[in-house]
């Protein structure tokens, strides 16, 4: 079975923001996205709000028809907004101001009843509760025992290494090749514990594939990688482009699976 893509538009939101414009509109970057194929969308509501927007998530949950995925930090903010708005799943990020971008997974183990609490509250709003880890096998335990219902393995350590001409051989291929058995090791615990099992983080059309082979993980949030596409062939072409490069996985695994 293909695994469902989740397509995060924040990258359409930092755009509308760097003008404070009424455009681009995510809420039609959504609906393309759905109109190519997207299972889903994933948006990430930040504390210092630099792309998403609250009434973002507002309109979302009245226009998206397939499967809303908002990220946020663990505050009572967010709690609030999320249990207000009723994504249909909520992903549970660490997060730091000074940041480019997520750096990492979120370390339940050392906020773990910070996230327990917060995921007992969603886990009440009816809302699908995930986390975004490293696939660390002492992380996906604790995302287990507190209670979470899906882990979304952080990517960002095998993407890394499968980007530049170093990939294709020597240093860089032996990491992406060890970068994934972590993760195939990671999803087959996580499965183990009876956790759905998600993955993302600077994932590409290039990069996807041997990830995708990995039978236990049914999910995939995906954007910057999209977004950028989007800019040559259009958004929907982008989001069609991605659905392939993750359905035929098997002719892409060969290059750092060892």
């Amino acid at each position: 079975m293909t695994a469902r893509l989740n397509v995060n538009i924040d990258h359409v939101a930092t755009v509308r923001q760097a003008r404070r414009a009424p455009e681009p509109s995510v809420i039609a970057a959504a609906m393309a996205c759905e109109q190519a194929g997207a299972d889903g969308i994933t948006v990430h509501l930040r504390g210092d709000r630099r792309h998403i927007q609250d009434n973002d998530i507002r309109l979302l949950r009245d226009s998206v028809t397939t499967y809303l995925n908002m990220e946020m930090a663990a505050t009572e903010e967010m709690l609030k907004i999320a249990l207000d708005n009723k994504p249909d799943a909520v992903t549970l990020v660490a997060e730091r101001a000074d940041e480019i971008t997520t750096e990492g997974g979120l370390d339940v183990q050392a906020n773990i009843a910070i996230v327990r609490a917060a995921v007992a509250k969603l886990r009440q709003g009816k809302i699908i509760t995930s986390v975004f880890i490293d696939p660390d096998p002492d992380q996906i335990t604790a995302a287990h025992d507190l209670g979470a219902q899906q882990v979304e393995l952080c990517t960002a350590a095998y993407a890394d290494a499968t980007l530049g001409a170093r990939a294709i051989h020597g240093e860089g291929a032996a990491r992406a090749a060890q970068e994934l058995r972590r993760l195939r090791e990671g999803a087959t615990l996580a499965r183990q514990y009876g956790l759905h099992v998600a993955a993302g983080h600077g994932l590409t059309y290039r990069n996807v594939g041997a990830v995708a082979a990995i039978s236990e993980i049914t999910e995939f949030n995906i954007g910057h990688n999209i977004v950028a596409r989007a800019l040559f062939v259009g958004l929907e072409a982008a989001v069609r482009e991605m659905r392939e490069a993750i359905r035929a996985a098997g002719v892409q695994t060969s290059r750092w699976v060892s």
